[in-house]
Order: C-alpha cells, then structure tokens, then sequence
C-alpha cells in the first residue's frame, strides 16, 4: 500500500539544529512517517539513525520510506522514553544528536478507527502504542467527573472542562460513551455550535495526553536523551502546545543553569558546572510559507540545545 509521504516540519531547521554530520549516530525518537530520518540519512554521508516509535503502523509506513537506506536506520518498535535502555540493549554508549517532533502523525489522524480525530467517526481509542490497555473508551467511561474535569482543564485548558466532565457523567449513565462521534455530541450539547470546534479539539488532545501519558513520558524522554547524548550532542525538540513546551522549555533552563540557589537567602548561590547550551533563546517557528504549505505546522515550536559536559 502507497502513502503520500508528508515533508516532515522544519526539515531544514531540524538538519541545521541537530548539526547532521558524516559518521554520526541520531536518535529519531519519534519516527513516525520517516520524514526527519529521511533528512538526516540524505544531508549526512554515512549517518545512521535509531528511529523509534510506540506504533506499529507509523513505522511500517516508514520502513517503506527508509527502504533504500538500508541498514543505516535501526526501527524500534518502543516509546522514546526508554531509549536509555534500549540504546544499551545494541552496546549503543552515545549519540551524537537526538530529535524528538511531538506532533501526533497525520496517518494517525487521518484513520478513522483510531479514535484521534473528530472529523471521522470511529471508536474512541486513542492509543499511540495499540499493546497498551488504557484507552480513550475507557478514560470517558470510567473515570470519575472529578478527574475528567481535572484532565480537561490541565492538559486541554478548556474552560468548560467541569460542565463537560458533568454531563459526560450523566450521558453514560444511559450507557457506554464509545464514539467519537457520540463524544463530540455531548460537547455539542455544552458548548453549542459556535465554539464547538476549538473545545472539541481541546477535548481530544487532553484525553490522547491522558492515554498516552504524553507528558510524563515527555519528561522522561528529555532525561534519559540527555544522558544518551555525547558532549557536543545536540537534542532538538519540536512541540505543538504550551504544555509541552513549557516542559521542553522548563528542562534545558534547568540543565543549562551555572548555579543552584542557596538553601538560605544570606548564603551564596552554590556554581555548578551547566550539562548543556541553549541553542535557541527563543523557540523557532516554520515560516508563512511552509505553514501555507502545512497547516499543521502553525503551531510547531523548535527548541534546541548543545550538551557541554557528560
């Protein structure tokens, strides 16, 4: 089966960012439809890249893409949080450069049975990686309104996060929520028709972080990544909500610290030696052109960094 390949966003910047070069070891922490990957292998001779993904199609779809590059690209079928472990598992010690693009894949939203869009109707699933248990049916049907409320406001700051967790409380007593189409329905009945789209799109995204644990894994990735880096590796992170890149933002302001508060206000601050640079003092946005070309890249935001120090 053909695909359409995407051209993947901020290809250019990610290439420059990452500083790809001839020999070097990449981590694609988030394949998906190879298009980062594919950048890296055709900008460096001789590159290789561990690509990871936690979904099955994303990277079948990839391997169709990568076939000519043979074995310089490794597929690994895992979420890049356990990269740590994983990279050990092939005697892998450091890599020279790893990218993480956080935006959930076009094939993803585009396949109706997979529950992440509400354009199509479909089960609501939701799961990035189908071996997991937890999925979006049961998030809507078991959770109680308290916690949905809670994981509305939070992770889709929706401000009528506790008037939507009420009535899907009241809705699935009648009987299971299992559609995404019977999801936005319910919304609907909230939030009327005007502001429909925008909470609708705030509704899906805090329940796919939910069932993905997006944002602890998040953190977890840029931990274990920083690790993995070499001195002088880049890490290269694109986001596409304030969420995430306040974690994104937060971490490399951290890491790139020279000093660490002193427990009293009388004492000195304590110098520590900084793990990275910051390579982007503000985060890099796609130009008119490419989000002409990608509605979906309006919102991308690169951040990256250099590690200084193991």
């Amino acid at each position: 089966m053909h695909h359409e390949f995407h051209s993947p966003v901020l290809a250019q910047e990610v290439v420059t960012y990452l500083h790809a070069v001839p020999d070097g070891v990449y981590v694609d922490g988030t394949l998906g439809g190879g298009g980062h990957t594919e950048q890296i292998l055709m900008t460096a001779a001789k590159s290789r890249v561990i690509g990871f993904d936690q979904d099955v199609q994303a990277l079948s779809v990839a391997k169709e893409r990568l076939r000519q590059y043979g074995d310089r690209v490794t597929f690994i079928h895992d979420n890049f949080s356990n990269m740590k472990a994983r990279l050990a598992q092939r005697n892998i010690k450091s890599v020279d450069g790893i990218l993480l693009d956080l935006g959930v894949s076009s094939h993803q939203l585009n396949e109706s049975t997979r529950g992440f869009s509400f354009q199509h109707d479909g089960r609501l699933d939701m799961r990035m990686n189908q071996q997991e248990k937890l999925d979006a049916v049961r998030v809507v049907n078991t959770y109680e309104p308290g916690r949905l409320t809670e994981i509305f406001r939070v992770y889709g700051e929706e401000k009528n996060a506790a008037r939507i967790a009420r009535r899907i409380g009241d809705e699935r007593k009648k009987g299971p929520i299992e559609t995404t189409r019977a999801l936005a329905a319910i919304v609907e009945s909230v939030t009327g028709k005007h502001f429909l789209q925008k909470s609708l799109a705030r509704i899906f995204q805090a329940i796919r972080i939910e069932v993905n644990d997006e944002l602890g894994r998040l953190d977890d990735g840029l931990r274990a990544g920083l690790d993995c880096l070499s001195a002088g590796g880049r890490f290269v992170v694109i986001s596409y909500h304030s969420l995430e890149d306040r974690i994104v933002k937060t971490f490399f302001v951290e890491e790139a610290k020279t000093s660490i508060r002193a427990e009293h206000k009388l004492l000195p601050d304590i110098p520590r030696q900084a793990r990275v640079k910051i390579l982007t003092k503000k985060p890099v946005s796609p130009g008119e052109h490419e989000i002409t070309n990608n509605p979906r890249a309006r919102s991308a935001k690169l951040r990256a960094i250099e590690k200084v120090a193991a």
